[in-house]
């Protein structure tokens, strides 16, 4: 049977290799969404750039609206933007399934190209042989990594995280900043009248007040000139008009 094999080895390589690279694919999309889950469980202290960039977003569109009605939809496109490297997540999908159905094409061409150099059916069934081998493993890793049901998994911690535990800490910082911006314009009328009605000023005023008083009762009760410095200015007076 390996000697059949073997007679179309190299149409059996490049059918085993596109099935072990359609099933990596499936492998390396598991493996990424099962680290963004466990990431997902302590979003408060995650060092995936993706989920922080995720947290820093939301965080900036709440500070521009109250509120984010459609928090689904905002965790949609972020799983639509996911990618693994720079190839987003979405074309590794599709090149698996697009791998998987190569290699059954690469068999069947094997197979027509056996009928008609006239070969047997035993020589012909081992393309017939990988091919089903080959999709039975692809779906047995689908079904056993279950990408659908891992990005629910991750898309309902994402909505949860962000609408019950974000959304509330923003929420209530929010309150106290406004909170400390009341105290604070409440602090500065109080200074400003502070500084108006000081004790000491009044005090101060108070004390020059009875001084003009005093200064001003002394000149008013001092005489301009004394009794013979008025008798003399009166003579002088009269020796001049006469």
């Amino acid at each position: 049977m390996l000697a059949l094999f073997f007679r179309h080895k190299y149409f059996m390589f490049v059918i085993l290799t596109l099935l072990f690279c359609s099933i990596l694919c499936q492998i390396l999309l598991g493996v990424l969404y099962r680290r963004l889950i466990r990431e997902t469980e302590n979003m408060s202290a995650t060092k995936n750039k993706s989920l922080q960039q995720l947290k820093l977003k939301f965080t900036s569109c709440r500070q521009l609206h109250e509120t984010i009605p459609n928090v689904p939809v905002f965790v949609d496109k972020f799983l639509n933007q996911i990618s693994l490297g720079k190839i987003p997540v979405a074309f590794f999908r599709h090149l698996s399934g697009q791998l998987t159905l190569l290699s059954v094409l690469v068999a069947g061409i094997g197979a027509c190209i056996s009928i008609i150099q006239e070969e047997t059916f035993l020589m012909i069934a081992p393309f017939y042989l990988v091919s089903f081998l080959g999709l039975y493993l692809y779906f047995a890793a689908t079904s056993l990594i279950d990408l659908p049901g891992k990005v629910n998994m991750l898309r309902t911690n994402l909505v949860d995280y962000l609408e019950n535990h974000l959304s509330n800490r923003l929420e209530q910082t929010r309150l106290d900043m406004r909170m400390v911006g009341m105290e604070d314009s409440a602090q500065k009328p109080k200074n400003a009248a502070a500084g108006l009605d000081n004790p000491v000023s009044e005090n101060a005023a108070a004390e020059k007040e009875p001084l003009f008083e005093k200064n001003a009762e002394h000149k008013k009760s001092s005489p301009a000139f004394t009794p013979s410095e008025a008798e003399e200015l009166e003579v002088l007076l009269r020796e001049f008009l006469a």
